[in-house]
């Protein structure tokens, strides 16, 4: 069952080749694509880890990919791709950045993610 926070094939495309390469030790039971469904879902809605959907992989999954991810600089990594394709869609100069840089140039935010996520869903449907 797709949810507002999960990822249409456009935006899949965009992100898959950011995701680190596992090695082959056996077939993964769930897909990184699914994975990240899992993670925006959480991050979106703001809900405990342990209170993602049945359908979603579990939640101990979900929340060791994102630290692993998130330490390893992978989703800041998507973050800036989104953001940089997004600016180049908008065509949004520099100077309206510098007015924003106390908002973009925080930590870490996962509300960050979630907001360039949802201006490039906006920016694929239209």
């Amino acid at each position: 069952m797709p949810y507002s926070s999960s990822l249409s094939d456009k935006e899949w495309e965009i992100i898959e080749p950011l995701l680190p390469q596992k090695k082959k030790t056996r077939p993964p039971v769930w897909t990184k694509r699914q994975i990240l469904d899992g993670i925006f879902y959480q991050l979106k809605n703001g809900c405990n880890w342990c209170d993602l959907p049945q359908d979603l992989p579990p939640y101990s999954t979900v929340f060791w990919h994102y630290k692993q991810w998130r330490s390893d600089g992978v989703l800041d990594q998507i973050m800036k791709t989104l953001h940089s394709r997004v600016r180049r869609s908008l065509n949004i100069d520099n100077q309206t950045l510098i007015k924003n840089r106390n908002y973009f140039n925080t930590r870490y935010s996962k509300h960050r993610l979630c907001f360039f996520l949802s201006c490039h869903k906006f920016l694929c449907t239209n």
